[in-house]
């Protein structure tokens, strides 16, 4: 089966060209109109969705695809190198469906609550985490406080990289990443291969000390340290010719 990403893709660069705009539905909506708004451009491409629900991940799963997107909307100028995750790492695939992360900046300020996508890139889940085998769970432990009766929650919060601070040459214009084996079909041009490479130790745990607040993290020898995730980075081809040279901003260069 065919992925639906580049379609997907595809409708939002010409949505974002032809100036179709956020709509924001007050001050307050701070969490959904950039999700609205790629939902659109779902539906102007004919690719279906389940309705999202609050707290579902992704945020978008496809119909006829087993694929989903997590939509990020970041306000610029603010924070947009980083992003919470929330308790849900970003991983390649879930429940059996390949992740990918739909990321669009908007102004931090607009004036009134219709404003414009300044730019956007879309990399899959394996870009920004390639652990595809960590299951997150909540957990919870009773016993806590003078009388031994408080709840203690163990609820995560992961705060991850955007490609606003991993990637040269993506702010301004649109991007899509793919895997360096996939191709997104006739219309594009490549503008760039990056790699991502694993660390020489992974995090297994981590515990917290009451008396100090401090927090300590376990490591373990990763046995594929060094491997490279390769990618490549593509535009929609047009006559003014495809923008910049999109490259790793920690200037990774991909082997051969």
């Amino acid at each position: 089966m065919s992925s639906l990403i580049p379609a997907a893709f595809r409708s939002m660069d010409a949505a974002i060209v032809r100036g179709e705009l956020i709509v924001r539905e007050g001050r307050d909506d701070k969490e959904f109109h950039f999700q609205r708004w790629v939902q659109a451009r779902l539906g102007e491409a004919g690719i279906n969705h389940d309705d999202p629900g609050r707290n579902s991940y992704p945020d978008l799963t496809l119909v006829n695809a087993p694929e989903g997107i997590e939509v990020k909307g970041l306000a610029t100028p603010g924070r947009d190198a980083s992003f919470d995750g929330n308790s849900q790492v970003a991983r390649p695939t879930h429940n059996g469906r390949t992740i990918y992360y739909a990321f669009g900046r908007y102004p931090a300020s607009p004036e009134g609550n219709n404003f414009p996508v300044v730019d956007l890139v879309i990399v899959p889940g394996s870009f920004l985490n390639a652990d595809d085998a960590y299951e997150h769970k909540n957990t919870s432990t009773r016993g806590f406080g003078s009388y031994g009766d408080i709840l203690l929650r163990d609820r995560k919060m992961y705060v991850m990289p955007t490609p606003v601070a991993l990637l040269e040459g993506v702010e301004g214009t649109r991007t899509l990443l793919l895997p360096a084996g996939d191709d997104p079909g006739g219309g594009f041009v490549q503008v760039g291969e990056v790699a991502r490479v694993e660390v020489e130790d992974v995090m297994t745990g981590y515990s917290f000390d009451f008396a100090t607040n401090q927090l300590s993290a376990t490591y373990r020898e990763n046995p594929t340290a060094g491997r490279q995730h390769h990618f490549r980075a593509w535009r929609i081809a047009r006559s003014e010719g495809p923008g910049a040279e999109v490259t790793m901003s920690n200037s990774v260069t991909p082997s051969a």
